[in-house]
Order: structure tokens, then sequence, then C-alpha cells
């Protein structure tokens, strides 16, 4: 399939801008996550575990899917 130049570029820069956005939500999960691992408060570590949970469903899978 050819691509015109303008829509080349549009492609390009959706993939970019999304590729962008997943390295910055593995960013959060990863702060989540050693949050939740180094803390000795309880309500964090049972916080940490759900918030992990809705990280990874609704924005790292989605992001990852569409990059």
């Amino acid at each position: 399939m050819n691509m015109t130049p303008g829509l080349r570029k549009f492609a390009l820069t959706g993939h970019v801008g999304i590729s962008v956005a997943l390295l910055g939500a593995i960013a959060s999960f990863l702060a989540i996550s050693i949050a939740g691992i180094s803390s000795q408060d309880t309500q964090v570590v049972r916080a940490a575990y759900p918030m992990l949970d809705l990280v990874a469903r609704f924005v790292v899978v989605p992001l990852a899917l569409a990059a």
C-alpha cells in the first residue's frame, strides 16, 4: 500500500506520540510499583496493587496496541 507523503507524516507523528505516551505510562507504572514495594505504610502497599492493575489495563495495554 502506497501512502501519500502527508498521510505518512501523519502516521509517523501519531506513532511517535503514542510511543512517547507509552514510555510515560511505563515510567508511572514503574514509579507506582517501586512505591508499593519499598513503602512501610500498609495503606500505600494496599493501594499500589489495584492502581497498577488499572494503569496496566486502561493505559499501558491500549497504548501498546496503538503503537
